[in-house]
């Protein structure tokens, strides 16, 4: 990992490592946040079903 950081160090390509994590990160946290969303998604999905289930039982 050294190697590499000093092979761009010297090459003055530093500013494209600092993108490309900048970038990498950020795309990480979208897929987090993506992946968080449809599981609250799915539990709010599962939380209605039960609801309608409970309707269903009580207007019987």
């Amino acid at each position: 990992m050294a190697e590499a950081l000093q092979i761009f160090a010297t090459k003055g390509d530093l500013a494209h490592v600092a993108l490309f994590l900048w970038a990498s990160t950020t795309s990480a946290l979208l897929v987090w946040c993506l992946r968080e969303l449809a599981a609250s998604n799915q539990r709010f999905q599962d939380f209605v079903e039960q609801i309608a289930l409970l309707t269903g039982m009580l207007e019987e």
